[in-house]
């Protein structure tokens, strides 16, 4: 499997052009700690007929930092593409984390997922996003393909998890009753 991380990394790399440069150091950007989903998930908590997804899209991502930044990286100890292959011509500077899995792509997916399985009016937008903010790790060469895929199976995997569990106590979770405990 390592062989195939190797040949699509250094595939791209040679891909590599000014303009593509660009959208994939901005996708890049907006995905870095999730902001982008955050921000997106405050819109929706900020919204009454949307806050239950907001807050679930919340712990959702909170859970998938806690599970993927904060044990499986420091388990595995992948190195990045940019440390094993010295040939790498980094675009952004180095992240100082381990490789596996992608943060990044982790909280994409899970946002994703969330809108996927509760079946979010603009699930395919999101989907969109997640997709470009994933490959653009790829392409700058601070992710394996493989740790794309581990983002994706853990994002969606918790995303799954936790809507799952919203569905089968939706009639018990008010989440008004709790914003208006958190503000008085």
């Amino acid at each position: 499997m390592f062989g195939i991380d190797i040949a699509i990394t250094e595939g791209l790399q040679r891909l590599q052009i000014p303009v593509l440069n660009e959208v994939m150091i901005f996708f890049s950007g907006i995905g870095n700690l999730g902001i982008v989903w955050i921000v997106l998930a405050l819109v929706l908590v900020m919204r009454r007929k949307t806050r239950n997804y907001g807050i679930i899209l919340l712990l959702a991502l909170l859970i998938t930092a806690i599970l993927g930044e904060g044990i499986l990286k420091n388990i595995i100890k992948r190195n990045r593409p940019f440390i094993v292959l010295n040939d790498l011509k980094l675009l952004i500077p180095p992240p100082g984390s381990y490789s596996f899995p992608s943060g990044h792509t982790a909280s994409s997916f899970t946002a994703f997922g969330v809108f996927y399985f509760l079946n979010l009016r603009y699930k395919w937008p999101v989907f969109f996003i997640a997709f470009f903010i994933a490959f653009s790790r790829i392409y700058l060469g601070v992710h394996y393909f493989t740790d794309i895929i581990g983002g994706i199976i853990l994002g969606m995997g918790v995303a799954y998890m936790v809507c799952s569990y919203y569905k089968k106590n939706s009639d018990r979770i008010n989440s008004n009753k709790i914003i208006r405990k958190l503000f008085n």
